[in-house]
């Protein structure tokens, strides 16, 4: 399992983002466009932060009472008959998947949208037994059609534009119609129509899990969700194991706040509710239904100092707010869990070795601090990341190195003094016209977009002694 979506250094694949003009373009639109509409539902609702703060106190309760919460769960489903299968790790639950799967002698399986399946790497483990994969998400359609990767939690291909869209549909698909959304939406619809009625299988992602029904809720935009559930003999559930609500009056709260945080609507099109199999005398619904929770390390979360990312509704608010997102996109990132949330959760699934960067890819600005529907600190967690990767030495060895002189120098006064009088004159002869002659490391990088200051040879001290003197 990996929650990687690149190959590339953290280095090179903002190089390449930043460049990326179509999809800086598409970013800040989407940005300012949601932005704008969420704020109207933010007034129009009113009461903004007595809402956020009845829905942190509904997830921290969740978080708290999770093993009893679980329990109730998996009891409810398994009295509506259906199955419920604790996952530790990715591989467990794909695995789980895989026998599923292949007992059913499954060709063809159609997917909604589910991140937590990105995360486990569903799709690849399937399609190496041969089977037919097919994401039903419109987005996530078009990405899987163009062989690309999601860079939005809410909002898959938010990188992309019409004319990309178009011309990979043409090249993929032999699409040969206008670019407009209303006729390349009508060419997937009617593509993909045949892929649900032909489906053995079912997968679907969960927003929340009410405990007291065994219900699972999905939220969506486009139905086809609906049609992925209920055609397909068997449909498999798969969660978070924090994705959780105790009854329905809770997941009333927290889908207030994540469509409004979302997408600025007062609801999505669609709230489905699925509660088991299809029972005797009901005239759809899948014959058999799966439950699969994935823990995947959120047990080691819980019990750690970063518990409160798992209050996260999977919105995307602090990705439609951040700077540095707008600048790099999700690709940027490298990881299925970008901007923000991803920078703080991506390190404590996939581990600091494959994501040390992404705490860094922040000003610590805290706007996501301001949007997140269920008040979690990004930000305060983020600067943790930091301070736990210089504790454990999984910092560069040249910033150890520099933090320890810095350290050093300025715990003694006198070493300090001749430090600054000695940088001053070498920094007046070596910087001109605001450049270094070495421009290598965290210099080479600042001095592509400003100038150094031009040093005149006089530290502060020399300055302000000479200025007392006068």
């Amino acid at each position: 399992m990996s929650l990687k979506t690149s190959n590339l250094s953290f280095k090179d694949r903002v190089d390449h983002e930043v460049n990326n003009d179509i999809m800086r373009k598409a970013v800040i639109k989407a940005q300012e466009t949601i932005g704008t509409n969420r704020q109207k539902m933010v007034d129009e609702l009113g009461h903004w932060e007595e809402w956020r703060d009845l829905a942190k106190q509904i997830r921290n309760h969740v978080l708290q009472n999770i093993d009893a919460y679980l329990y109730q769960l998996s009891e409810k489903v398994t009295e509506n008959g259906g199955h419920v299968y604790f996952a530790e790790t990715a591989e467990q639950a794909t695995e789980y998947i895989r026998k599923v799967a292949l007992d059913k002698n499954a060709k063809k399986i159609v997917k909604s949208k589910s991140m937590v399946t990105e995360e486990i790497g569903l799709n690849h483990v399937l399609e190496q037994e041969g089977m037919q994969v097919i994401e039903t998400d419109l987005g996530e359609y078009l990405l899987q059609v163009s062989g690309d990767k999601p860079s939005h939690i809410v909002v898959p291909a938010i990188h992309k534009d019409r004319h990309q869209i178009r011309k990979d549909l043409h090249e993929k698909l032999g699409y040969d119609g206008p670019e407009t959304p209303e006729d390349i939406t009508l060419f997937v619809r009617k593509k993909i129509r045949q892929d649900f009625l032909e489906a053995d299988i079912g997968i679907s992602g969960c927003n929340f899990a009410v405990a007291e029904t065994g219900s699972v809720c999905l939220v969506t935009n486009e139905g086809n969700l609906r049609l992925a559930t209920t055609v397909p003999k068997t449909h498999i559930a798969v969660m978070g194991m924090e994705r959780l609500a105790p009854t329905f009056e809770e997941v009333d709260v927290l889908i207030t706040m994540l469509a409004r945080s979302a997408v600025g609507a007062k609801l999505t099109s669609y709230n489905t509710w699925l509660t088991g199999p299809r029972l005797e005398g009901e005239t759809d619904g899948p014959e058999e239904f799966h439950l699969v929770i994935v823990d995947n390390g959120r047990s080691d979360i819980i019990a750690s100092e970063f518990k409160e990312v798992l209050r996260c509704i999977r919105c995307g608010a602090c990705l439609n707010t951040c700077p540095a997102y707008r600048q790099i996109g999700g690709h940027g990132y490298g990881s299925i869990y970008p901007g923000p949330i991803g920078s703080v959760i991506s390190p404590l699934l996939g581990g600091y070795d494959e994501f040390k960067e992404l705490p860094y890819a922040c000003s610590l600005c805290t706007a996501c601090n301001s949007v997140c529907p269920v008040k979690i600190p990004l930000a305060q967690l983020i600067l943790k990341h930091r301070e736990v990767m210089a504790q454990t030495g999984k910092t560069p060895a040249i910033e150890r190195l520099s933090i320890f002189g810095f350290g050093l120098a300025n715990s003694n006064p006198a070493l300090w003094k001749i430090g600054v009088n000695v940088g001053a004159k070498v920094a007046s002869k070596f910087i001109k016209n605001g450049k270094a002659p070495i421009s290598i490391g965290a210099l080479g990088e600042w001095t592509k977009a400003r100038d150094l200051p031009q040093p005149d040879g006089e530290s502060f001290r020399q300055w302000f002694k000479n200025r007392e003197a006068k």
